[in-house]
């Protein structure tokens, strides 16, 4: 007799009681069914009351009936679903993808970012990147990277890698390349792979930071309509803007072409020191040492508090530079399928690091059990200050508002396309795993996520 325990332990209760009256003309026990109790039956009815309340919105919300969603609600102390609909349905997950990010660099990079693979021969110090995003970045702690070259008294080579992944993700828009979401993903990124630009209230030229940077900028020569906006050319850096005084100050970050060349020239212009291209690895060659640059959790709160693309995708490519010395997504992917997410509930169809690719699918039952695999990682309270948090921290300080924060989660949005999956805090203590996905509605995200906001505060105020 095999069958699925769902919250309604009415209903689990009914289908053993009638099972045993079927097959054994004797009565049973009262003890094999606790639902004889009137606490249980109790417990029961209110579960069975709060169930058909969430069914009843999701089902009957002109918001939920624009879009189609799921929600899986888990208990992991007891082992079992509170409440599931549509669990093991398929949903474009954007951002929470990251998750999946988070659990690889726990398994694979250890408390350290990798920074560097080089080698010291003779007078030269002969170095390759390893995907690390933390050199010169201005959102992370400061790297020892630069310390670390510019001490070093030796002549520099940069030594480009035999492989790297496309600078763009799979299935990401290609019309977003120089949105700040969009940074390109490199071995060596420096700054973010992102170039500042801030104009002052009066100015017509901005400020470009790093300045190396000034000299490509460009003027928008003819113009229907003002706009404040700077764009940058795809196939290199050149960056347009119209030359107009600016009514207020404005400031934008655009993602940078990046090329072995424009990398030597950074490095040389940072370091004061000339910085010279091995094109070609010489034989019986090694990259014997490695230098760690900032602790990984650094990273991780960055990716999972603000939903930081870059930090998610260089992930991915030093996972994948750890386990086979290539830096290439899908490397760090297909291991992790094997070695640690064979027993998902249903196999993700997974692409990138960040979730800004179309192709990823997932689940929110296999959302709920990546989370509670995560939870076994990592102390609840660590873990916690890392996420979002609602009505306090990152992407959730405007959402989910409560005197004590009950939400703790990764958001995820693409255009008609937002879930929400992380853990709530209910009033009775309980700790709940949950997973609420949402694909192809068409009101505002604004009105999916307040009515989202009703449901959770329920199951918060009724768990």
């Amino acid at each position: 007799m095999n069958f699925y325990i769902y919250p309604d332990q009415s209903h689990t209760y009914s289908y053993l009681k009638n099972y045993h009256f079927e097959n054994n003309p004797t009565p049973p026990p009262d003890f094999l069914f606790p639902a004889f109790n009137p606490i249980f039956l109790a417990s029961c009815s209110a579960t069975r009351k709060t169930q058909q309340r969430i069914n009843t919105t999701l089902e009957t919300s002109p918001v939920f009936k624009k879009g189609f969603a799921g929600l899986a609600i888990y208990n992991p102390l007891k082992g079992d679903f509170l409440y599931a609909h549509n669990e093991e349905k398929y949903f474009t997950p954007a951002s929470n993808t990251k998750l999946f990010t988070f659990y690889t660099g726990l398994k694979i990079l250890g408390d350290s970012v990798p920074a560097l693979r080089y080698t010291i021969k003779a007078d030269s110090l002969i170095f390759t990147g390893t995907g690390d995003p933390s050199f010169l970045n201005p959102e992370l702690p400061d790297s020892n990277v630069l310390s670390f070259l510019k001490n070093s008294g030796k002549e520099l080579f940069y030594l480009p890698p035999v492989y790297t992944e496309k600078h763009l993700g799979p299935g990401w828009a290609w019309d977003d390349y120089d949105a700040y979401y969009s940074a390109e993903r490199t071995d060596f990124p420096l700054y973010g792979n992102l170039v500042n630009f801030k104009f002052k209230k009066g100015d017509t030229i901005p400020q470009v930071f790093p300045e190396i940077f000034k000299d490509s900028l460009s003027i928008q020569k003819s113009f229907a309509e003002k706009n404040d906006n700077i764009s940058r050319a795809i196939e290199n850096n050149t960056f347009y803007f119209q030359n107009f005084p600016r009514i207020e100050e404005d400031e934008q970050d655009i993602p940078l072409k990046f090329s072995s060349e424009l990398l030597a020239a950074v490095l040389t212009d940072t370091l004061q020191q000339k910085v010279q291209i091995l094109k070609e690895r010489p034989e019986q060659f090694q990259l014997n040492k490695k230098l760690y640059s900032i602790p990984t959790d650094s990273i991780y709160k960055r990716m999972l508090e603000v939903s930081d693309n870059f930090i998610a995708e260089q992930i991915l490519l030093m996972a994948s530079n750890e386990i086979a010395d290539t830096l290439k997504s899908k490397i760090a992917i297909d291991y992790m399928k094997e070695n640690y997410l064979q027993d998902l509930p249903d196999e993700p169809m997974w692409h990138d690091g960040s979730g800004l690719s179309r192709y990823n699918l997932f689940t929110p039952r296999t959302m709920v059990k990546l989370l509670e695999k995560i939870l076994a990682e990592v102390p609840q309270e660590k873990l916690f200050s890392m996420m979002a948090t609602g009505g306090k921290s990152g992407t959730l300080e405007n959402y989910y508002k409560a005197e004590e924060p009950y939400i703790f989660a990764k958001t995820g949005t693409l255009r008609n396309n937002h879930s929400l999956s992380g853990y709530l805090k209910t009033n009775s203590g309980k700790i709940l795993i949950f997973s609420f996905m949402n694909s192809n509605y068409t009101v505002p995200t604004s009105q999916l996520k307040q009515e989202m906001e009703h449901i959770l505060r329920f199951i918060r105020d009724n768990y």
